[in-house]
């Protein structure tokens, strides 16, 4: 079955930067786009970043735009969010989306 597993979320300062991971297994990856969401507490889940299934097309939301950036290495089945210049308003939990599936989410906690 089609797994993914992120990690790479922590306790960042303000303006610091993550570098979040989403392995996946189970599909064949490099036929997939790949996206980012993430979940704040108390609001639903919103839609980050979007890349397509080479690599040559990505999207972002514009609260995260030349801030964040998607990339995917499909010989090691992996999709990277490369979080920079990061905000209190940014801690969520991130989840990794696609083939149909979410992963678990790895938390992402931003300090002011």
């Amino acid at each position: 079955q089609v797994q993914l597993v992120e990690s790479g979320g922590g306790l960042v300062q303000a303006g610091g930067s993550l570098r979040l991971s989403c392995a996946a297994s189970g599909l064949i990856f490099s036929s997939y786009a790949m996206n980012w969401y993430r979940q704040a507490p108390g609001k639903e889940r919103e839609f980050v970043a979007f890349i397509n299934w080479s690599g040559g097309s990505t999207k972002y939301a514009d609260s995260v735009k030349g801030r964040f950036t998607i990339s995917r290495d499909n010989a090691k089945n992996t999709v990277i969010l490369q979080m920079n210049s990061l905000k209190p308003e940014d801690t969520a939990i991130y989840y990794c989306y696609g083939g149909g599936t979410w992963g678990q989410g790895t938390q992402v906690t931003v300090s002011s």
